[in-house]
């Protein structure tokens, strides 16, 4: 009914830069994101306040339905940090998303040992809070990832240090 309206800016953010689509990402809202999707005039990459994409909070909730949906897209950065620099992936990482880590590693565009702003890593963050289902999955480079400060892991051979 409101974006029958010629009047309706969806473009419009509020106070601290959050869309409609930004909104509807954050609360999983998986219709109102494919309904704001089908139109010309929003972008589904567009920032609000802390550099936090629409993908940023689908994928720090878990949403797997709006998480695919953005990355159809070509418009979306699957890798874009936040202010923090953390990405999609360090996020679902960090809460122990494992099919919306699996659907982010499946591209070539993600970088799964991309350091935030403190330098720690997404399977760091599967670690320390541990989501096991996140930490069997992480892909195997082949190299060896060297341990983060502070960071001492019991069994190397499950977090993918050994050689």
């Amino acid at each position: 009914m409101l974006l029958g309206r010629n009047s309706f800016n969806l473009a419009k953010a509020s106070w601290f830069g959050a869309t409609p689509l930004w909104f509807a990402s954050q609360w999983g809202h998986e219709g109102i994101v494919r309904i704001l999707l089908e139109r010309n005039d929003v972008n589904p990459d567009k920032p609000a306040m802390l550099c936090i994409t629409p993908l940023s909070l689908a994928s720090y909730s878990g949403y797997e339905g709006v998480v695919r949906m953005l990355l159809e897209r070509n418009d979306v950065n699957p890798d874009k940090p936040n202010l923090f620099r953390q990405t999609p992936l360090f996020l679902a990482c960090k809460n122990g998303h494992e099919w919306v880590v699996r659907m982010l590693l499946e591209r070539n565009d993600v970088n799964p040992d991309k350091p935030n702003l403190f330098r720690q890593r997404p399977l760091l963050f599967a670690c320390k809070n541990g989501h096991e289902g996140v930490v069997a999955d992480a892909p195997r480079t082949g190299g060896r990832q060297p341990p983060q400060a502070g960071f001492i892991p019991s069994d190397t051979t499950i977090v993918g240090f050994s050689e």
